[in-house]
């Protein structure tokens, strides 16, 4: 039978060729004129004798149906012999690769239903929705109410219909199903509601949805609440969640652990560690047990907010009222520990885990190895790894980026680039940090061409350049390579508007300046003017040491009212390289009104502006002016 399936599908068959023709609406070929049987009947028939897969007479009437023929072949079964119409079905998307019409899924969808098989449902609409995409909800409602009112299960569709398109984010198209739904009549189930809840949790939409649910009388679970909580929660109104929490207070789904925890979350994201505490103990007052998920966020608040010690006393409590801590529970406190740079309680906290029968995760290894190259322990580090590759656990992105970033910052940035090729090799993806990480470590030890090349990789990936990486290429171009290079790659980024960012210009502007070329440096002073690139005083400080270089020196001193113009404020290296010019030129009496005016604006003097005034001094051989001042 198999052989005689394949044999038809191959030359009789040409399957792509009759999907792609845009001038037929028949999925398989006409049937021949000589043949007067009714393949629609022959077919049915044989179904319910369960003839179909043992004949071949009956197989081979399939290749003369076309798509209306095939509707109403299981639009019979489906009301006859729902099983059968569910393996005709499938034989023809399965075994010939047929296109089934909006009707005939539909047909399945109301025998599924009808047979309480929701979770088949939910799969099967899902493949459904994902093939005819977003606004898609008009068409399908309007077949499904033309076609299926009749059908028995019909609400159970429209609300599947519903629940998907809402699980699979289309929300319009949900929020359209949903509204038809109440047009005809027909409930939607709590499941539908909080599915849509969940996905407009972040806009003011979800108290459409919520009246819509009381509205309705549908009976609500203790996950809606916990929805709303949430929603209200991360739209920052916290005080909004606590009223609502209160509101219903003594309801049938009153407050639940669930609310509670979004609370303790949210407050503790908001740095609010003292409120996440009373909801935590209030859990107690309205009869609730807090689970690990309560403690680990209040533990985890704590820990980020420094408070090692009380995190371990909510570690012991969570024992003492029987809940087990978990890895989860370890891993946070262990990050605390390493947070502040306290490698051996870091360490105390995984013996007691390993004591306690857990072991370490991808997670845990993460946080150590991040612990020991922060602490400038590299060796441990990788001690770590090799120890983390023995128990069969990968490296991620986290773990490598760190490694490299320590390996580039002692200078070792060969091994940083082996252990690059390591992560590639093993099916790691480098993202833009990893790849900053090594262009700023190659430029830094003069390498800019290999960096260059690293850079043309990176944006051969489609992984897009930042400014870390385009000003270590730029800085290390003008220190390393020559001028010429430098402006060139500088002109390329920031041609246009495509790259407006005021590092790129205060190098240039820096290195024209300390190469005497003040000229060029004024240029592309007024080249940001001109785009509206907001100034930072590193660029005045270094448009004024150009001037003082080129002995410019009562230019030079103009731009510090230039400065204030643009709202910023001159600062101890502005005025000290005044200072220093003026003192190089034997202007002491300038020099101090420049301390003065320093003085008077409440800028520290840092010990290079010091260093500058003895030097002053010395050079006119009044060392004896310095106690002063001192």
């Amino acid at each position: 039978m198999l052989n005689h399936i394949h044999q038809w599908r191959t030359l009789r068959f040409p399957l792509k060729t009759l999907i792609l023709n845009p001038l037929t609406s028949l999925i398989f070929t006409k049937p021949s004129p000589a043949n007067p049987t009714d393949p629609v009947l022959e077919i049915i028939t044989a179904f319910k004798r369960n003839h179909l897969f043992d004949s071949h007479c009956v197989l081979s009437l399939v290749p003369s149906l076309n798509s209306l023929q095939v509707d109403q072949i299981l639009d019979n079964l489906g009301v006859e012999d729902p099983e059968s119409a569910i393996k005709f079905f499938n034989l023809l998307r399965n075994e010939y690769e047929f296109r089934h019409s909006w009707v005939s899924q539909f047909v399945i969808a109301h025998v599924l239903a009808r047979k309480r098989r929701l979770k088949e449902l939910r799969s099967f609409l899902q493949q459904m929705l994902q093939e005819e995409g977003s606004g898609s909800a008009p068409s399908l409602s309007e077949l499904l109410w033309n076609r299926f009112r009749a059908w028995e299960s019909s609400g159970v569709v429209w609300d599947m219909l519903a629940f998907v398109y809402s699980r699979s984010e289309m929300v319009h198209d949900a929020l359209f199903v949903l509204a038809k739904m109440k047009d005809l009549k027909i409930q939607a189930s709590i499941l539908t509601y909080n599915s849509l809840l969940y996905n407009l949790r972040h806009t003011g939409i979800m108290w459409d949805v919520y009246d819509e649910i009381k509205a309705s009388r549908t009976p609500q679970s203790e996950h809606t609440n916990s929805i709303l909580i949430d929603g209200l929660c991360r739209q920052s109104l916290l005080q909004e969640a606590v009223a609502f929490l209160r509101e219903n207070e003594g309801k049938h789904f009153g407050p639940c652990v669930a609310s509670f925890n979004t609370l303790m979350l949210r407050c503790c994201k908001m740095g609010y560690v003292d409120v996440a505490k009373s909801f935590f103990c209030m859990m107690f007052k309205y009869g609730l047990l807090p689970d690990a998920y309560s403690y680990n966020i209040l533990i985890h608040g704590l820990c980020i907010a420094g408070s090692m010690e009380e995190a371990l006393e909510f570690s012991d409590d969570m024992e003492r009222h029987g809940v087990e801590p978990d890895v989860v529970t370890y891993n946070i406190l262990a990050k605390g520990f390493r947070l502040l740079g306290m490698m051996n309680g870091a360490w105390k906290i995984i013996r007691k885990m390993l004591l306690n029968g857990l072991n370490p995760d991808t997670v845990t290894y993460t946080i150590l190895i991040c612990g020991h190259c922060q602490t400038g322990n590299i060796e441990e580090g990788f001690k770590l790894r090799e120890e983390m590759l023995s128990q069969g656990f990968q490296l991620n992105d986290i773990s490598y980026s760190v490694l490299l970033s320590s390996l580039c910052k002692m200078g070792r940035v060969g091994e940083a680039l082996s252990l690059l090729h390591e992560m590639e090799s093993i099916g790691l993806k480098p993202d833009l940090i990893t790849y900053s990480i090594l262009i700023h470590g190659l430029c830094k030890q003069g390498d800019v061409q290999k960096a260059i090349q690293l850079y043309n990789k990176m944006c051969l990936k489609r992984i897009f350049p930042n400014a870390h990486a385009h000003s270590a290429i730029l800085l290390g171009l003008s220190e390393k390579g020559t001028l010429l290079e430098a402006r060139n790659f500088f002109d390329a980024l920031t041609k246009g508007d495509l790259m407006e960012d005021i590092i790129l210009y205060n190098i240039m502007i820096y290195r024209y300046a300390k190469l005497d070329k003040i000229g060029e440096s004024v240029q592309l002073y007024k080249q940001i003017i001109e785009k509206g690139i907001t100034l930072s005083i590193v660029t005045f400080n270094s448009l004024i040491y150009g001037f003082c270089k080129c002995r410019k020196l009562a230019e030079a001193r103009t731009w510090l009212d230039t400065i204030k113009a643009h709202g910023l404020v001159p600062n101890a290296a502005t005025y000290t390289t005044l200072m220093n010019a003026l003192c190089e030129e034997g202007n002491i009496c300038g020099m101090f009104e420049v301390l003065n005016e320093m003085e008077a604006r409440v800028v520290q003097p840092t010990n290079v502006t010091y260093t500058v005034i003895i030097k002053g001094l010395c050079k006119q051989k009044e060392a004896t002016r310095i106690s002063p001042i001192t």
